[in-house]
């Protein structure tokens, strides 16, 4: 052995239990290499363990029972951190562990960004943990509240049960929620879902990353880098609900810090300086937060534009629009398929001259052509397109990878179904013909149980504009809305008779109904709510007031057309073909309304690209193209 790893495994037994240096000659690397001059406050203390956490689960993780932990394993497991097959000695290495922020101390420096990217060697424009601030009062009283975060590693990770190829685990060891970058496609869904912005979508490399707790660090007894580096003594580490020395308060919320109850976060606040009564995020989200009568802040909205409304078409526009073209692709096709199998079989109307022809087969060929587009544009969203097929992987948990499966089974029930009803057009056998059938109820199911799930990838707590039951109306209305004007438009290619149109422009009014009874609901609940979901329609209602307004209106007008055939005053072929574009038109618009419109009720952020107004900003002036800056394309 060196002289110098004698010198410095002899200064690593003056740092007390907790510490081991493994031998290079012997194991061939270290878990961790310590500096020689370790401070104090680098080092994990002794505490005493609580038994639970103030939400009732156990402190120690051994004994904890969750479908989303590890199983429990002996205290001597290794992690194979950097390549090390050793467990770490930390006595306290199977209790969760989390940090506690003093926003009291903090001074905005970002020292803790700094050693962060440098232990993780992340890029410019990646930042796995980041400080952004508040602010409120009038001078001379200005004040301003720093708030660092990074991942909270929480007891219930969202990340974790939403994410579709399982690149998330929630490890026994210091209950650390761990992401392999390697597994992941780039979807960005755990982007979507998790509240503190933790996990990062590099649109570069199209795969996310996020904090691991430095958990090589704490396996040898040391505290993560960005808490060693915290110039202010703001930012502190340990096993959770034990409050640091010189520490007050281990509070759960802050100014600005989403609901815990969303993940059950291991993090805790300490905020003992009085603050004013409304404190301002510095960004370009409409919100802002008023303090209650028991101390908490309420989000609000922040009518920062006024009320003057805009159409913005150009901003309907944005990353997610595979996602628009996707929804509304298969809604659509789903749709049209369950209403024409469907109504034939009951021998509604005219539907039986539209089936058991090789029209009718060309046309399910279509909607399967179709389909097949739209789900191959939506692989071109992920960040790695040719990792689709880990998409699966998490039906335990993820709503994403139970749509996937649904849309695909429907996929292959359609297939089915027009194999055979081509065999029985060409043979004329009944096997083949009941063999259609079956293939059709098959189609049908999974159609509906992926509209089911598509609607409960929307439903996240961390997104309150979305997390509302219009959604489901909306998907599965767009199915009728879309789907019987579509079908419309086969029946006059085919020849039916009218009559057909005026069943089809009932089945539209039903769907209008459905999604507009869905679109007011939505709307009173959110004039009488406060929160990021509000401020998502002041924007609806001013930045895109007149496209919003416009959508309104035309699916009014379009109800009234669709009723007009219903009741058999209009059945010409030429105005079905226009209200068939109109309620194309007024869907597209819907559906980029409902991405671009949603606020995340994620941390306030003040610097470079976390901040959209800076962001925007950027671009006008051309600083966007220097990627010194930290801004980068929002597209990979």
């Amino acid at each position: 052995m060196s002289n110098l790893l004698i010198k410095l495994r002899d200064k690593l037994d003056t740092m007390g239990p907790g510490v081991k240096v493994y031998d290079p000659a012997e194991e061939g690397a270290v878990i961790f290499d310590p500096r020689e001059e370790e401070r104090d406050y680098a080092k994990l203390p002794e505490v005493e363990v609580p038994e639970t956490n103030r939400y009732g689960d156990p402190v120690d993780l051994i004994a904890r029972s969750s479908d989303i932990l590890e199983a429990p394993l002996p205290q001597d497991r290794p992690m194979h951190i950097n390549d090390v097959p050793e467990a770490g000695c930390n006595p306290n290495r199977n209790k969760q562990h989390g940090f506690h922020f003093t926003a009291d101390n903090c001074i905005g420096c970002h020292a803790c960004e700094a050693a962060c990217s440098e232990k993780n060697d992340n890029p410019a424009h990646i930042a796995f943990r980041n400080v952004g601030y508040v602010e409120g009062g009038s001078y001379p009283a200005y004040q301003r509240l720093n708030i660092s975060m990074a991942c909270n590693h929480c007891d219930n990770p969202v990340c974790l049960k939403g994410c579709p190829t399982r690149a998330y685990t929630k490890h026994a060891e210091y209950g650390a929620v761990l992401q392999d970058p390697d597994t992941c496609f780039g979807c960005g869904y755990c982007t979507w879902v998790c509240p503190y912005n933790a996990p990062q979508l590099d649109p570069i490399e199209g795969q996310v990353s996020k904090c691991n707790m430095c958990v090589d660090r704490l396996e040898v007894g040391l505290k993560p880098a960005c808490v060693s580096a915290c110039l202010g003594n703001a930012l502190n580490f340990g096993v959770i609900e034990n409050t640091p020395e010189n520490r007050e308060q281990a509070k759960v919320q802050i100014p600005g810090f989403p609901d815990p109850e969303i993940t059950h976060p291991n993090i805790r606040f300490e905020q003992i300086k009085t603050l004013p009564d409304e404190m301002n995020r510095t960004d370009s989200m409409p919100i802002k937060y008023r303090q209650e009568e028991d101390g908490s802040y309420r989000t609000v909205v922040d009518e920062k534009n006024g009320k003057e409304t805009f159409w913005n078409f150009k901003r309907l526009s944005s990353r997610e629009n595979p996602l628009v073209i996707f929804t509304l692709a298969t809604q659509a096709v789903i749709g049209a398929f369950t209403l024409l199998f469907l109504g034939s079989l009951l021998g509604l109307s005219d539907f039986g001259s539209l089936t058991g022809t090789a029209g009718y087969v060309g046309f399910t060929l279509l909607l399967l052509g179709a389909q097949a587009v739209v789900l191959f544009l939506s692989t071109l969203h992920l960040g790695k397109p040719l990792r689709f097929y880990r998409g699966f992987n998490n039906l335990k948990h993820s709503p994403l990878s139970r749509e996937a499966l649904g849309i695909a089974l429907f996929a292959a029930g359609l297939g089915g179904h027009m194999f055979f009803s081509l065999l029985a057009v060409a043979t004329d056998m009944t096997l083949f013909s009941a063999l259609a059938v079956i293939f059709g109820f098959v189609a049908i199911a999974a159609g509906m149980v992926g509209l089911y799930f598509m609607h409960c990838i929307y439903r996240i707590k961390a997104r309150p504009f979305w997390n509302h039951w219009q959604v489901l109306t909306s998907f599965y209305g767009t199915g009728l809305t879309l789907g019987a004007p579509l079908l419309g438009l086969y029946a006059l290619v085919a020849g039916a008779d009218s009559s057909l149109l005026t069943v089809l422009g009932g089945l539209t009014v039903v769907g209008l109904a459905i999604e507009g009874f869905g679109l007011w609901c939505h709307a009173r609940y959110l004039n009488t709510e406060s929160g990021e979901g509000s401020a998502a329609h002041y924007i609806q209602c001013t930045t895109f007031g007149k496209s919003y307004l416009g959508r309104n209106v035309l699916m009014i007008v379009s109800g009234l057309v669709a009723a007009a055939f219903a009741i058999g005053l209009l059945e010409s072929g030429l105005i079905w073909l226009a209200l068939s574009i109109v309620m194309a038109a007024t869907a597209l618009v819907g559906r980029a309304l409902f991405y671009v419109l949603v606020i995340p009720t994620t941390m306030p952020g003040a610097f470079f690209w976390k901040n959209k107004g800076f962001e925007q900003h950027a671009r006008d002036i051309g600083l966007a193209e220097m990627p010194q800056v930290g801004v980068v394309p929002d597209a990979h």
